[in-house]
This record gives structure tokens, sequence and C-alpha cells, in this order.
């Protein structure tokens, strides 16, 4: 799953939100990841299987609603936990009768926006 940290600004497509807001299974991935979950505890918490949980992750980091957080195990290796994303979402429609939607996000420290910087690095090594 490829979620862009460097990009979070950018806007999602309505239709990328949309889908995943009306999924019952992403609406309760969203619930649980206030605090970073690994895919393993949501397939528990969420009682999704493991094969849908990664294509619901993928829907949601799609619309830019949750994003991915790698973390290097003392062991070697990486662990990818999955967080929440947003404060608010907010639908509207202009003159031109045309939807958009805005996703607004939480403030980042210094080292949160760093770290995903590192681990947008390694998802390209």
């Amino acid at each position: 799953m490829a979620s862009d940290p460097a990009s979070a600004d950018d806007t999602p497509s309505l239709q990328d939100v949309l889908n995943a807001l009306d999924d019952p299974d992403c609406r309760a991935i969203l619930r649980e990841t206030a605090e970073p979950m690994t895919a393993t505890e949501l397939i528990d918490t969420c009682e999704i299987p493991k094969s849908t949980v990664y294509r619901k992750l993928d829907r949601l980091s799609r619309a830019s609603l949750v994003r991915e957080r790698d973390t290097i195990n003392s062991g070697g290796g990486r662990t990818t936990k999955y967080e929440r994303d947003f404060d608010d979402v907010t639908i509207s429609m202009d003159e031109t009768d045309t939807f958009s939607v805005t996703v607004g996000r939480p403030s980042r420290q210094s080292d949160e926006r760093l770290a995903d910087i590192w681990s947008k690095m390694g998802d390209e090594l």
C-alpha cells in the first residue's frame, strides 16, 4: 500500500472519501485507529479477515483518511502501524453546483513530519 506522507496535504477525490466512509469495515477501522495499530491488531479488534483488512486500509489510504507509520524493530525489520489522519471531513457544493471535499488534518510536530519523510524514503529503497 503506497501512502505518500510527503503529500499528506493533497486533497483526495470526493469519490474516494465517499467510498471509504460508506464502507462499514472502513468506518470500524477509523474508529479504532485514533491510536496507531498494526494490521494484525485491526484484524482482531475489528473482526475483519486478513485479506479484507489490507484492501480496506488501501481504500482508506487512497482517501487520505489513514496514514502508515513504520517503526524499526530492535531485531531488524519494520512494523507498520496505521493511524487515523484527519480531524474532520467537509463535503461542500460551490456556486457552480460542484461538490468538493476538504480533509482537516491534525497538526504534526517536527519529529512526526521527519518520521513521515523517513518512512517514505524506506518505501522507495
